[in-house]
């Protein structure tokens, strides 16, 4: 039978993509077909005659396999050839193109599943392979501002360099009337904010971090952001940074600006990073949260965690006091908070995860919500009370060229909804 062929194109050197393609630390991270599969182990002998093995299980262990092979043929940065454990012959080959490159694969089908459903489960675990080796950004902070999401944007965008507005969306006939909603990117963090009133307020629940390289860069960023604002912690020395500050600008928002020597830093980590500081009710809960994340959100990868050592902590309950997690994406900062604060997670800042398809809004709401009076709108709370908002990807297009008329239609039929319904959405766009 012909073989399988699938390809993709990613916007990265030909070393690069051998390397996220090959090291079993990548794999893991990219090697799924659906959202409720993982691969738990990979072990790669990269040579001929060497094997390989990854450990493919179902998230809610209900099932796993050993998928596995030999190699035939390595032509380092050119073409892996290697033959499965049933018999079947696969091939990957990579054509550089300057600072992209092509990646193709062709393998032997299996008798037992159909052609198309074979090329569309490698197809995707090949897209996810893109996805995370270009870093693509699939949850988004979304920031709720009164009716200055504009001045904002436009403020934040003047202060970071190489950052810009990307679009201005406008939502008709919401509860706050018309709004606009503008997508930003800041250091190359796409950032959504709307202007849709008073109801939710910033605090320091939600900061965030920007990684810094030297003095003068800190002190550079935050003579602009600290204006009109609040400091919590002032700029000094601490023992964790030689140069650090936790303020809150003229908005509201929370930054911390910390200095980090450049080697400590990935090239694959973003240079902002949303901080989840649990205080309050959710104090000493942070370890649960990182532990949740990472076995709910696919290709989620757990950072360094340090805890308080005893008596560092004024807060009794508090364990974490700086720990990282990577999904969808994104790099976070998770900690609890050891000094006592009262501040809950709300609505003002909330994470959005852009949807391709009807089956993954129904993955992420049945995963993460927690709270039913809190789903509206594509909106839910998790069960540490953080707020997010599961939304087609294709929400633009629906919006994108509309009518006053059109929009307003697809506004009053998501305002009644709690998890989206993507036909509905088109279908009241389309009267």
């Amino acid at each position: 039978m012909e073989q399988i062929q699938i390809s993709c194109k990613v916007s990265r050197p030909v070393d690069q993509v051998w390397e996220c393609y090959t090291k079993p630390e990548h794999i893991v991270r990219w090697n799924y077909a659906s959202l409720d599969w993982h691969t738990t182990k990979s072990e790669n002998d990269l040579r001929p005659g060497g094997k390989f093995s990854s450990r493919m299980e179902a998230k809610d262990g209900s099932f796993g396999f050993d998928f596995w092979g030999i190699y035939e043929e390595i032509i380092t940065n050119e073409l892996i050839r290697y033959t499965l454990g049933d018999g079947r012959k696969a091939t990957v080959t990579f054509s550089s193109e300057g600072e992209e490159t092509q990646v193709q694969v062709s393998f032997d089908p299996e008798s037992q599943n159909p052609v198309e459903m074979q090329r569309a489960g490698w197809q995707a675990i090949l897209d996810n392979f893109k996805a995370y080796i270009e870093n693509t950004q699939k949850v988004i902070p979304y920031l709720w501002f009164d009716k200055n999401a504009m001045e904002a944007a436009e403020f934040y965008t003047s202060v970071f360099p190489d950052s810009k507005i990307l679009g201005v969306e406008k939502i008709y006939d919401t509860p706050s009337g018309d709004c606009d909603m503008i997508t930003v990117k800041l250091l190359g963090l796409e950032v959504q904010s709307i202007g849709a009133g008073p109801e939710f307020r910033f605090n320091s629940s939600l900061s965030f971090m920007v990684y810094c390289t030297s003095k003068e860069e800190i002190d550079e960023f935050y003579s602009q952001l600290s204006k009109d604002g609040n400091v919590l912690m002032p700029l000094g020395e601490y023992p964790f940074s030689p140069y650090y500050v936790w303020f809150s600008d003229k908005y509201g928002l929370n930054w911390q600006l910390i200095l980090m020597d450049k080697t400590s830093v990935s090239e694959r980590q973003r240079q902002i990073r949303p901080v989840l500081l649990f205080q309050g009710a959710q104090c000493g809960k942070a370890e649960e949260a990182l532990k949740f994340y990472e076995s709910v959100l696919p290709g989620a990868s757990l950072g360094p965690v340090s805890r308080y050592r005893e008596g560092e902590a004024k807060d009794k309950r508090s364990i974490v006091n700086y720990a990282e997690i990577s999904f969808l994406g994104m790099d976070f900062v998770v900690m609890d908070h050891g000094f006592g604060g009262d501040d809950s997670f709300n609505e003002a800042f909330s994470l959005m995860i852009g949807c391709k398809d009807q089956m993954e809004i129904d993955y992420y709401w049945n995963k993460l919500s927690f709270v039913p009076e809190a789903e509206q709108c594509g909106w839910l709370k998790d069960r540490f009370g953080l707020s997010w908002q599961i939304v087609p990807s294709i929400m633009g297009e629906i919006f994108a060229g509309a009518t006053p008329e059109e929009a307003g239609r697809v506004t009053k039929a998501f305002l009644k909804m709690g998890k989206f319904d993507i036909e509905e959405l088109k279908k009241a766009k389309n009267g």
